[in-house]
């Protein structure tokens, strides 16, 4: 697998590259941005993140634990006030949304460290410090056979350089 490194300074380049390249079937890419564009991140054509699901997980562990642990304590002590059932489930509804909410977060937050790549590591090989400043980058995986192809259309769009990297 060859990879090529481009340079860009304009974000509607990236753009219009990135589109090509995954309509001529080029998938393994990867953009460097030194500010969120959203017309990258569309032509990236993101998917929803897994993140949700920690989000979803912990929210429903939160309502279940909320609600069990009152009505457990209600069953272990019972107190009759006015009538009312040892089970009532209107009050509950507060401690339920608490827990809810405190463990959909906690949740979250572990599914960004988790899945988001937020824990300390090391930056990508193919990552300039100028990505960060003023220019743009667009990294391709692809076959030895397809580099001359994809050289041309980064190079047809406004690319400043095209770069072969070394394989490992």
């Amino acid at each position: 697998m060859a990879t090529l490194v481009s340079v860009y300074e304009l974000p509607s380049d990236v753009a219009n590259v990135v589109r090509k390249l995954k309509a001529r079937g080029f998938e393994d890419l990867t953009t460097y941005s030194p500010a969120p564009f959203e017309e990258i991140e569309l032509a990236e054509d993101p998917r929803p993140s897994k993140v949700r699901a920690f989000t979803l997980i912990g929210g429903l562990a939160g309502v279940v634990t909320g609600f069990g642990i009152q009505i457990w304590m209600s069953m272990d002590w019972p107190l009759k006030i006015a009538g009312k059932n040892i089970a009532a489930i209107p009050p509950m509804w507060i401690i339920g949304f608490e827990l809810t909410i405190l463990f959909g977060g906690i949740l979250t937050v572990l599914g960004l460290f988790g899945l988001g790549g937020l824990y300390p590591r090391p930056l990508d090989e193919h990552y300039s410090p100028r990505f960060s400043a003023e220019e743009f980058g667009v990294v391709v995986r692809c076959e030895e056979r397809d580099v001359a192809e994809v050289e041309a259309l980064m190079r047809g769009h406004n690319a400043k350089e095209v770069n072969l990297a070394p394989s490992h």
